[in-house]
Formats: C-alpha cells, sequence, structure tokens
C-alpha cells in the first residue's frame, strides 16, 4: 500500500492540486465517469501530460483506506525537484566536471529509484528527466532509491532535447546508451559528460538520441541481446567512474 502522504484524493482536492504548485503523478478515476468535474480532471490531466488510469470502486477504496474519494485519486510527488542549475552547481562546488544522467522515458518507478541511488553511488552530480510519460518521484522510486534521494538531486524539464541544447552550450558532451554504439570501453567518457538512459522498451528515442553527441554500448556475450535499464545505466556509470579515477591518476 502507498504512503497516505503520498495520495490525494476527492474531487475539489485533487482539482486544487493541478491548479497549484503540486506536482502531481498519475491520477485514478472512477471508470465510466467522464463528466462534471471528473471530466474537467480527466482533461486537465491529459493536457498536462500526466497518466490517467480507469479503475474500479474496490481499487478507490483501497487506494484511499475506504476514504471519501469521491470518485477520484491522485499520487503526488514524494519529494521536490531541483533545477538543472542545482545541478551544475553541485559540480562546482566540489571541483568536478559534470556528471549527469538523463532519462528518456523510464517508465518503472523502481528502475528510476534503481538508478538515482547507482548515480549517487558513483558520485554523478544529479539526474534529470522528463516531465511528461515517465515516471516521477514517488514513494515507489523513493524507496527503491534507499536514501539516495536525500543526496542527489533530480530535475524535472519539460523538452529533455532542448536540456540537451542547453547543456551543450556549458561543454557538456552527450553520450546516448545503445545497443547499436560503440563498447563503452573504447570510448573516452571523461571530461563534462551527460549520460543518456532510455524507455526500457523503446530506448532512446530518435530525436533525444540525434542530439547526442555519440553512441555507447554495453558488449553483449550471453543469449539475451540487452541488460535492464537499470542495470544498464548502473555499468555504464562505473565505466565513466572507471576512466575519471585512471585519469586522476596519471
Amino acid at each position: 500500500m502507498r504512503d497516505a502522504a503520498s495520495v490525494l484524493y476527492g474531487r475539489n482536492t485533487v482539482s486544487e492540486a493541478l491548479k497549484g504548485d503540486t506536482t502531481v503523478e498519475r491520477i485514478f478515476l472512477l471508470d465510466g465517469n467522464h463528466d462534471g468535474v471528473l471530466g474537467n480532471i480527466f482533461k486537465e490531466a491529459k493536457k498536462r501530460g500526466i497518466r490517467v488510469d480507469f479503475v474500479g470502486k474496490d481499487r478507490l477504496d483501497e487506494m484511499t483506506h475506504n476514504g471519501k474519494h469521491q470518485g477520484v485519486c491522485a499520487y503526488i510527488s514524494a519529494f521536490e525537484y531541483a533545477e538543472v542549475d542545482d545541478i551544475l552547481n553541485r559540480a562546482k562546488e566540489k571541483g568536478e566536471d559534470p556528471f549527469i544522467i538523463l532519462l528518456d522515458d523510464i517508465v518503472d518507478p523502481h528502475n528510476l529509484g534503481a538508478i538515482i541511488r547507482s548515480a549517487n553511488v558513483c558520485g554523478a552530480h544529479g539526474v534529470i528527466i522528463p516531465k511528461n510519460n515517465a515516471a516521477g518521484l514517488t514513494d515507489t522510486a523513493a524507496k527503491a532509491a534507499e536514501g539516495a534521494l536525500s543526496y542527489t538531486p533530480v530535475a524535472r524539464v519539460t523538452n529533455l532535447s532542448r536540456t540537451i541544447d542547453e547543456l551543450k552550450e556549458q561543454g557538456i558532451w552527450f553520450a546516448c546508451a545503445d545497443m547499436g554504439g560503440e563498447a563503452a570501453y573504447q570510448q573516452n567518457l571523461t571530461g563534462p559528460i551527460g549520460l543518456v538512459i532510455g524507455n526500457e522498451g523503446k530506448g532512446v528515442s530518435p530525436l533525444v538520441k540525434k542530439k547526442c553527441d555519440f553512441v555507447t554500448s554495453i558488449p553483449v556475450k550471453g543469449e539475451i541481446e540487452s541488460l535492464n535499464a537499470s542495470v544498464a545505466a548502473g555499468v555504464l556509470m562505473y565505466e565513466v567512474v572507471r576512466q575519471r579515477t585512471a585519469v586522476d591518476k596519471a
């Protein structure tokens, strides 16, 4: 069961959350209700790119501990988001080249949390995720991150491609994780770098991939063609760590 602190329910409560500063991650509506206030909630959620699921009354009762949900329940962020500048400032404060993880439509909150945890362990300065159609900082992601959200800033942006362009202007290079690229061990992953990890099924989108400076991959020796997104992210992050450590020792 989800932590009650990250669940809102009731028509007015959810409507106000959509109007205000609350970051709504996902909305559940009683199946068959599309009119009036619930219809307006649905329209506003779709306009903002928020996922909407239609479920039965039993599911809503369970999610709200039999509260007066009035046919609607919303998941909200468990943690506050940072700004991209916060990530860059973190690198500057440490006197290090920026090392940023960008996630292109990761939808599983467990994967998101695991990647944030790996990012912290590997010394990445922050994680950037898109606002729409992707997992956000729900309590499920927070639990998977196992405390890393207290130390690793996560920024949420409207347009990942535009963000890459803006960061390029500040001297950051971007490596796109894709099976069609050159082996990471044969590439130079030192210096200011952004590592882009794609969706669990589709990988990095063509537009985002086009914005990257090069494509990097992990050699596969077995019959399975690819790794889980969070595992692949961890392997590539540690290759960045390995190369940076080698440069520091040289």
